[in-house]
């Protein structure tokens, strides 16, 4: 899909979360095509640059840029353990109120209850056990859409 974004940030594999609007995107010309196909709390990456950059006053520079974008790839950790590359799955975040320094990881931005994910890596088991004592296994997503 296609969307605009700053000049400073428009290079293949930048990867970013959108979190919503600018107030002064409200009564902006571009909007339907900057931020009108973008999902609140979402994880995009750049695939592709174009050409054709416009005034913006939001971002650094004053300038944005059309770029294609897709879903990123998300890493995260589960205690499944059934779970193959290629496989399928729905993301359900775990029941979990420990704060640690993987939580990042069990609750990764971009990534939604109820999400359909497929497994493009298993990287195996995580090195170092939850405060929980769980086995967790760090796993590359996308998404099944």
């Amino acid at each position: 899909m296609i969307t605009l974004i700053g000049i400073d940030l428009a290079k293949e594999g930048q990867e970013f979360i959108f979190l919503g609007p600018a107030k002064e995107c409200e009564d902006c010309r571009f909007k339907s095509s900057c931020v009108g196909n973008l999902e609140l709390n979402r994880k995009y990456v750049v695939t592709a640059v174009k050409e054709n950059e416009q005034n913006c006053s939001v971002h650094a520079g004053g300038k944005v840029i059309p770029v294609e974008v897709e879903r990123a790839e998300i890493d995260v950790l589960t205690t499944s353990k059934n779970i193959f590359e290629g496989s399928t799955f729905t993301y359900n975040a775990p029941e979990c109120d420990e704060a640690c320094d993987f939580h990042d990881l069990c609750f990764p931005d971009g990534l939604v209850e109820n999400d359909k994910c497929i497994v493009l890596e298993n990287n195996g088991k995580h090195k170092e056990k939850c405060k929980k004592g769980l086995d967790l296994n760090k796993l590359t997503l996308g998404f099944v859409i």
